[in-house]
């Protein structure tokens, strides 16, 4: 297996709620920290939400790794930033037996 080429700059984000003052709460997200990625794209979908068609793109994204625990591991829920755009993170998975890189499934929505 070679290794991956990590050639992409992400910010990892965390969701964050701050109180609204009405007894409620607004999600803001964190940057935890910048890393190296590689970004692959694998499949697309197109559907309606609400009339309005949104795009959406699943990516493999692939990243040194990090020890469990580490605030530079990433977890499902969070999401890379690059740019204007988001990858949220929905799985995690060790690329390697040895644990020296880490394969985030994310997904990216864009409306069209």
């Amino acid at each position: 297996m070679s290794a991956p080429r990590l050639n992409r700059q992400l910010v990892l984000e965390a969701p964050v709620r701050v109180a609204d003052g009405a007894g409620g709460y607004a999600e803001t997200w964190t940057p935890l920290g910048t890393l190296w990625a590689e970004v692959t794209a694998r499949a697309g979908t197109e559907r309606a939400i609400a009339n309005v068609p949104v795009s959406r793109v699943s990516y493999r994204i692939v990243m040194r790794g990090a020890p469990e625990g580490s605030s530079m591991r990433p977890a499902p829920d969070q999401r890379f930033r690059e740019g204007n755009r988001r990858f949220v993170i929905r799985a995690v998975a060790e690329y390697d037996a040895a644990g020296r890189y880490l394969t985030c499934f994310a997904d990216e929505e864009v409306a069209a």
